[in-house]
């Protein structure tokens, strides 16, 4: 359980790392994260804003996954462990399902250079954190 909790909690500031990069101008894999219809045109615009809300939830994310692993003296409440350690799996396995156009497998725009991002990297990356995370929590 501790090495999912410690793997969970590297992906997780790894990719709060990406999207507080954004927020001061990085542009490492911003254009190639963000889906596109067929011709081409952002369906999303993020703002420096939302990045860094992402930012910090993910950061979220993988602090639980760091004090889940109990090598720290700081504990949270069962309750904390019990019910986070569900919606965090649940929100990446949902993102791994997407919303039936544009993101997730059974996406029906897929001739985009997102959605070949998306098919190869994105949705099974967060279908391995759903997964991991899901594991972590049966075998507390």
């Amino acid at each position: 359980m501790m090495i999912l909790s410690v793997l969970l909690s590297l992906i997780l500031i790894v990719l709060a790392l990406i999207h507080f990069n954004w927020v001061f101008g990085g542009e490492f894999g911003f254009k190639e994260s963000l889906p596109t219809d067929e011709r081409g045109e952002r369906v999303l615009n993020p703002k420096r804003l939302d990045s860094a809300i992402v930012g910090l939830g993910l950061t979220a994310f993988g602090m639980f996954y760091v004090f889940k692993t109990g090598l720290f003296a700081f504990h949270l409440p069962e309750w904390i462990l019990n019910y986070v350690g569900w919606i965090i799996p649940v929100i990446f396995l949902l993102r791994a399902i997407g919303e039936f156009r544009y993101i997730g497998f059974f996406k029906r725009v897929k001739n985009t250079e997102f959605a070949q991002l998306d098919r190869k990297l994105f949705s099974p990356l967060c279908l391995l954190i759903g997964l991991l995370g899901v594991l972590a929590q049966l075998f507390k």
